[in-house]
């Protein structure tokens, strides 16, 4: 053991600091100790060895003896203060941090003293008798091995354990040096916990649990929701905290101040000190919370659109607001003031990129067929493979299956240039079907108040210059009560006014559409939802020295974190998305079907997923095997490029450390992380014949690379667009508020729209409240912290200490930058006009790196937001 007070007082120990060193945020603990040879005299203080954990430690006055000089190093918090040191660094002075070090051969023939052929240092225990502390790292100096790094960046708590830190060095199982091997084994036990209690906050433990902590059947406000996870409701498995159980809803758990995430999970002090003291943030926190008991008429419209440009760079003088009843424009500077108290003046949300380009462009054509490509949503668009179109429903609970885009009204949009089977056979029809998604719910949803919900296609043409043009859309009502089934066809109307602005509102009915799937499905379903199960069996089932755990450790960062936020106050009971979105309630029961529907890890891959949409085919004499069936498909174009850079790097590491065939399945701790994935994480699909199998190195390569794509690329291409898209929320509106003025109207709505058609469109968009409450989370979830950690940015500890895996990572990182110059050059080129034309937004989303903010581009490892 090695303790601080007890090296002060001994004379013959070298000499150090009475305080310890500290670089930046970081405090470097330094404990010199004397290494005796074999045979020598011991003196002071008796060595530990423990041939079981091969434990190794010494304190000695020998001349003869060679010193070692053992380095922690302390996580500093932002202000200044040491984290978990309770009485600063004369705190760490007083009290142990009791450090064992183990072997990683054992030698059974050897009378252990700590000699020179000790060995190589497989791992390091630590026992802390301080308050709980952030260890970044621990290197031991001096060694006859050379200095030896131990990278843990992870918190220690008091006593409760001693915590296993092993050395940089990986291994597969079969190749565990034995020294190391029990405490390899214990470890993962640990971290995988008995399944019972409620989990603490100090707690490391890994477990799987069904979502049954979105509802709140104990509060108001009709907070009951069924469990997502289940033969009824299918979903991945988040992580267990083991909270009591309502006691309206047994099924349920019941709300508390604090949800349980392993300690390790938890945000870095930079990640949550800017979350913190970001005042959108604490819009979402403090604020809309605060507008929802103030605002008497949550339904308030806006005036005019000129109205919705006043939230945007411009200064509120808080001092004299008075009393006026302005709504919004009163209400959000008061209390903001209210929270902050820090300023006379303050500034509601900065103007979106878009709207700074072309504050216009949001009305056009252009830009709706533009952004099903190169918006912040890529994932929806597919190739019209079939006609007449149909729906697959039950015609006896939803009517007519044939859809009201006839083949005569398609080809006169189509401008007679070609017959709609030629149009298909062509592959030059596309289309974003949210029809039979949505219609199961389109009854119940409208029943709710303040939205209104179709189920919808929209149609479009690929032109020669390689953009979409809109040619139709459809709104479909299933039959109800007495009324039958409600379908109508809308067109793009240049000489036909009354035509044109029902095309705007079939628009903003769409686009909502469009943006809850975005929400629900192509965000959080499909990278935040699926990915915890990984996160959950990689922690359980690969030890931390296992080669995978550290390939994949930083892109798996933060987001079970983030999750549990968001299941506090985004996809919970009456949260953001449900009174903010057009699904209401029924929102995360829509986000199950559509997992039930259409999720598949297979197509998680993103060659798979253009293939399974029709917007690629196999072909090996194109780059990256595939053949874009839209040549200017930005999203596609980049994100090709940056998969396969992903798929190179993963396919160097994993032959590295797997140079046989035969040691992938003779690995019991990826054959169980992978079962584990399958089988529980996403038990509710277990049975599906689309799962890869895992026998041959190739089959991980697929596997990882997969799952780094959807945390790292796939999340940045839906996520860091959203404030310049939706920020100004006419754009991107996420609720339709009013039914179409042609479904079934009295004559007084249907003269009420002629006379008054903006009217009719602004009350069919997001209320104040909402587009408030709207604004402020599209610019938290857009945002780039100090810290973001972006992909191939700087390389991990252990990594860097392979020759093999650093030179890998080296070309990796160089082929990120090269694409940061493919893009801007993309950006620029004249021809490609689905990111580049007067006004146009260029597509950054897939640019690896950025700086701090709302920028717009910039990939890190992890979902971290």
């Amino acid at each position: 053991m090695l303790k601080s007070h007890l090296q002060q007082s001994t004379k013959s120990l070298i000499p150090w600091s009475t305080k310890p060193f500290i670089f930046s945020r970081e405090i470097l603990v330094v404990f010199p100790i004397n290494i005796l040879s074999k045979n020598q005299k011991k003196n002071n203080f008796i060595v530990h060895y423990n041939a079981a954990n091969s434990t190794k430690a010494v304190l000695s006055s020998t001349k003869k003896s060679m010193g070692v000089k053992v380095v922690v190093k302390v996580q500093k918090s932002v202000g200044g203060t040491n984290l978990g040191l309770s009485r600063g660094l004369d705190g760490l002075l007083g009290k142990s941090l009791l450090l064992w070090i183990v072997a990683a051969e054992l030698d059974p023939k050897a009378n252990f003293v700590f000699p020179e052929d000790f060995g190589d240092v497989g791992a390091i225990l630590v026992e802390n008798e301080h308050k709980e502390m952030y260890v970044k790292n621990i290197v031991i100096d001096g060694s006859p091995h050379g200095k030896i790094n131990i990278t843990c960046n992870s918190w220690v708590h008091t006593k409760f354990e001693k915590r296993i830190f092993f050395t940089n060095k990986s291994y597969i199982p079969s190749q565990t040096p034995s020294g190391v091997k029990r405490l390899r084994e214990r470890e993962l036990v640990t971290l995988r916990g008995d399944g019972f209690g409620e989990r603490k906050k100090y707690e490391r433990i890994y477990d799987y649990d069904v979502y049954n902590d979105i509802g709140d059947p104990d509060g108001n406000n009709n907070g009951k929701r069924p469990v997502l996870g289940g033969k009824q409701l299918p979903y991945p498995r988040r992580c267990r905290t083991g909270r009591s159980r309502s006691k309206k809803d047994p099924l349920s758990e019941l709300k508390s101040d604090f949800v349980y995430v392993p300690r390790d999970e938890e945000f870095s002090e930079v990640k949550s000190s800017t979350f913190s003291s970001n005042p959108i943030y604490s819009v979402l926190q403090a604020v809309v919370p605060a507008l929802e008991t103030i605002v008497s008429n949550p339904d308030l419209d806006f005036p005019q659109f000129p109205s919705i440009g006043s939230l945007f760079n411009v200064d509120i003088d808080v001092s004299r607001q008075g009393n006026k009843k302005n709504g919004m424009f009163n209400v959000v500077p008061r209390l903001i003031q209210a929270i902050f108290d820090t300023q006379k003046s303050v500034s509601l949300f900065e103007t979106p990129k878009l709207l700074q380009r072309d504050k216009f462009s949001w009305l056009g054509d252009v830009e709706f067929a533009r952004q099903t490509l190169s918006g912040f949503n890529p994932f929806s668009i597919r190739l019209v493979t079939e006609w007449p179109l149909k729906s697959k429903l039950s015609p006896e609970v939803y009517g007519h299956p044939e859809s009201a885009m006839t083949k005569e009204l398609i080809e006169l949009e189509i401008g007679g240039s070609m017959t709609v089977e030629e149009a298909v056979q062509q592959k030059k029809l596309f289309i974003l079907d949210y029809h039979d998604l949505l219609l199961p719910y389109v009854n119940k949803v409208n029943e709710l108040k303040r939205t209104v919900l179709y189920g919808s296609r929209t149609l479009f043409f690929l032109t020669h210059e390689g953009t979409l043009r809109p040619l139709a859309i459809e709104l479909t009502r299933p039959p109800i009560d007495n009324k039958p089934q409600w379908k109508q066809a809308y067109f793009p109307s240049t000489w036909n006014a009354t035509g044109a602005w029902l095309w705007k509102l079939a628009k903003a009915h769409v686009l909502a559409h469009d943006s809850g799937y975005h929400q629900l499905v192509s965000h959080w379903l499909r990278t935040h939802c699926a990915t915890e199960p990984y996160i959950i069996a990689t922690n359980r089932q690969l030890s931390a020295m296992h080669p995978i755990y550290r390939l994949l450790h930083p892109h798996f960062r933060h987001t079970m974190k983030i999750n549990s936020l968001a299941r506090e106050a985004l996809i919970n009971a009456n949260g953001i998305i449900e009174t903010s979105f057009s699904l209401g309630k029924y929102a995360m029961e829509f986000s199950s079907a559509a997992y039930d529907l259409e999720w598949r890890f297979d197509q998680e891959a993103l060659p798979q997923n253009l293939i399974s949409r029709g917007l690629a085919v196999e072909d090996p004499n194109e780059p990256y095997g595939l053949k874009l069936t839209i040549q200017d498909y930005p999203f596609a174009n980049d994100g090709l490029v940056l998969w396969d850079t992903l798929k190179q790097w993963v396919t160097n590491y994993v032959n590295h450390y797997y140079p046989q065939t035969n040691l992938i399945e003779s690995d019991k701790e990826i054959q169980a992380w992978w079962s584990e994935i399958k089988n529980v994480g996403h038990g509710d699909k277990k049975n599906e014949p689309w799962w890869p199998e895992l026998k041959t190195p190739k089959d991980l390569i697929g596997i990882i690379t997969t799952m780094i794509w959807v945390t790292s690329g796939h999340h940045a291409a839906v996520n860091f667009g959203q404030y310049i898209y939706a920020g100004y929320f006419p754009n991107r509106p996420t609720i339709a508020r009013r039914k179409m003025p042609t479904e079934d109207p009295t004559n007084e709505e249907w003269e009420s729209f002629l006379n008054k058609p903006e009217e009719a469109l602004l009350k069919c968009l997001p209320s104040q409240l909402q587009a408030t409450k709207i604004i402020a989370i599209m610019d938290v979830l857009s945002n780039h912290p100090p810290d973001e950690e972006y992909i191939g940015e700087i390389i991990e500890p252990y990594w860097a200490e392979d020759p093999v895996i650093n030179a890998a990572f080296e070309v990796f990182s160089g082929k990120l930058k090269e694409l940061e110059g493919i893009i801007d050059a993309r950006n620029v080129d004249s021809r490609l006009m689905n990111r580049n034309g007067a006004g146009v937004m260029p597509y950054e989303l897939l640019k690896p790196f950025s700086e701090p903010g709302v920028t717009g581009k910039g990939v890190p490892y992890s979902i971290s937001i």
